[in-house]
This record gives C-alpha cells, sequence and structure tokens, in this order.
C-alpha cells in the first residue's frame, strides 16, 4: 500500500485519486477551493445546472473512456455548433470550408489559402484590432 497526497481536485486529480483508493492505497486530496471538481465545477440554481467557470463538454469516441465516467454521472445529449452573426449573416464557427464559402464564395482550400495569404498581405507590418481584421 502507498500513500499519496494528491493536489487538487479537477478531473486529472480526482481520476487518479478515485484509483489510487480503489486500489487499496492512502490517498488525502487538498483543495484550495470550497468545492471539488477543478473547473469543471457545475452547481444547481433553481434547477438549472451552472457551469461556474464556463460552459465544458465531454465527448470522445473512445467506449473505454465513455463507459468510465459514465459510471459516475449522466449525460446530456448535446452537439456543439457555433455561429456568428456578423452583419445579419451567420457563420460556421470553428472557421472551416463552409464558412470561407459563405464569406468569400470560394469552393477549394487553395482558393481559401489564396484569400487568406491576401488578407495576411493587407495587414503586414498592422496588429488586428478586432476580429474583422
Amino acid at each position: 500500500m502507498k500513500t499519496y497526497l494528491v493536489v487538487g481536485s479537477g478531473l486529472f486529480a480526482a481520476v487518479f485519486a478515485h484509483e489510487a483508493a480503489k486500489r487499496g492505497n492512502k490517498v488525502k486530496v487538498i483543495e484550495k477551493r470550497d468545492h471539488i471538481a477543478g473547473n469543471i465545477y457545475t452547481k444547481e440554481i433553481d434547477g438549472i445546472q451552472v457551469h461556474k467557470y464556463g460552459a465544458h463538454i465531454f465527448h470522445t469516441s473512445n467506449k473505454k473512456v465513455w463507459d468510465y465516467v459514465h459510471q459516475f454521472a449522466d449525460f446530456n445529449r448535446y452537439t456543439n455548433s457555433p455561429v456568428a452573426n456578423y452583419k445579419g449573416h451567420m457563420y460556421n464557427l470553428p472557421f472551416n470550408m463552409n464558412t470561407f464559402s459563405e464569406m468569400w464564395g470560394v469552393r477549394t482550400p487553395q482558393e481559401a489559402m489564396a484569400k487568406i495569404n491576401e488578407q495576411r498581405q493587407e495587414m503586414a507590418g498592422k496588429e488586428p484590432q478586432n476580429l474583422e481584421e
């Protein structure tokens, strides 16, 4: 039997502490915050799950990993599909060929790269001040 001191209770630390204890080791977890779970801490307020440190989405195509985490919590089905509204037009984020096609009318990665390089030349030596630049 080993003894472990685990500092913090985020994902890695919590999994390590859990697995070490399961194997019969002595584990002490210390956490400076008043809650466990690190930056994925979620608090229920009036029946709504509030993500204190920003939204977190867990996804994996690894069945073994999915089965492992699913033993601790149920997950909602969610697909992250962010968009940006620029001058009344919606664009996919993160940027992809669909975004470039919508913005510039290009159809191939080579055409998109040419447009990006053209815009780089326009900005040469300047520091962008916003996303548009």
